[in-house]
Formats: structure tokens, C-alpha cells, sequence
């Protein structure tokens, strides 16, 4: 009766422990109050569409917060990071402006800490148009175009992504801006 008893417990425990070794990968993002959060050291890249945020068990759209200065969602928007995005220290900023946006095909970007100060500097470069493969900022139209950044390796937290249209004239009637809040978190 004990070797019943002990080959039972033993065969327990074989089972939680394969299923303790084979059973999921714990590495991953985790959709947690509206943002991806990482969970141990996940294979892949942050996921690219917003995270919903659940109250109640019902599901709420993602709150976009969004900063137009002398702007609106008609002159550039931006495709990724979206506003809440976790991302790491390197990340590429991608959307499209008009181009009156741009001066000879860029325009600047600026990362800041939750203090407001600058973390890093960056700029965005108008890309080929999808259908000619030609870049043309000089248009009213809407311009594809990327920009690669880097954030200071030290820093992790809250951050604001402002894409600022670029005025060469200084004065400060041409300023205007787009801004929102971002997670820097690897």
C-alpha cells in the first residue's frame, strides 16, 4: 500500500515538474492598463497595435493623448510609436506630414524626460513615396517619413515624443508641434 502511495506522489510530481519545464514561455508583453508591459525577456519585439485597456472586465479604448500646438491630425500623424507605446532605448519614429512640415526634407524630433528636459535630439527624414520611389517634400501633400532614435542608456521611464515642424524662419507664428506620452522601458 505505501509503494502505491509513493509511485502516486512520484508520478505527481513527474507531471508538475514537465509541466513546470514545458509548459509555456513566461517570456512575453503583457496588455496591462492600457499599456504592453514586459514580462522576463521576451523573443519578440513590442507589439505594434495598442493595448486595451479592461475596466470591469470591459474592454475601454486605449486613452490617446495627444498634444496639437498650432497643429492638427490633418497636417502629420504618427503611425509608431502610438501614444502609451512601451519601446526601448532605439526605436524608429514613422508617420507622415505634409510637406510644408519639412525643410529640405527633414524636420525635428525631440525626446524628453518626465522632468520636461531633453534626453535626445533626432531627426526626421522624408522617405520615397510608396507608388513613384521619389522624395518629394516639396508639396502640400501628405510625406512619408522615418526617423531613428536613440535614448540614453541610463534612462528608463516616462518620456514625451514631440515632432516639431521644422521653421527655419524663427518666428515663432511658424512653430507648431505634436506631442504625446511614450514608456521607455528597454
Amino acid at each position: 500500500m505505501k509503494s502505491k502511495i509513493v509511485i502516486i506522489i512520484l508520478i505527481v510530481i513527474i507531471i508538475f515538474l514537465v509541466r513546470f519545464i514545458f509548459g509555456g514561455n513566461e517570456d512575453g508583453w503583457i496588455c496591462q492598463d492600457g499599456a504592453w508591459i514586459r514580462h522576463g525577456n521576451p523573443a519578440e519585439p513590442i507589439p505594434t497595435t495598442p493595448c486595451e485597456k479592461k475596466t470591469n472586465g470591459q474592454t475601454q479604448e486605449p486613452q490617446v493623448v495627444i498634444t496639437y500646438t498650432n497643429a492638427t491630425s490633418d497636417l502629420i500623424t504618427v503611425e509608431l510609436p502610438f501614444p502609451g507605446a512601451v519601446t526601448g532605448k532605439d526605436f524608429s519614429v514613422i508617420g507622415k506630414a505634409r510637406g510644408f512640415w519639412f525643410f529640405e526634407a527633414s524636420f525635428p524630433i525631440e525626446v524628453l524626460d518626465k522632468y520636461g528636459n531633453i534626453l535626445t535630439t533626432g531627426i526626421a527624414q522624408a522617405q520615397p513615396d510608396p507608388a513613384t520611389g521619389e522624395i518629394n517634400w516639396m508639396t502640400e501633400n501628405f510625406v512619408p517619413f522615418k526617423a531613428d532614435i536613440k535614448v540614453p542608456q541610463t534612462y528608463i521611464g516616462p518620456a514625451t515624443l514631440v515632432l516639431k515642424k521644422d521653421n527655419p524662419s524663427g518666428l515663432l507664428q511658424n512653430d507648431a508641434s505634436i506631442s504625446f506620452p511614450i514608456n521607455i522601458e528597454y
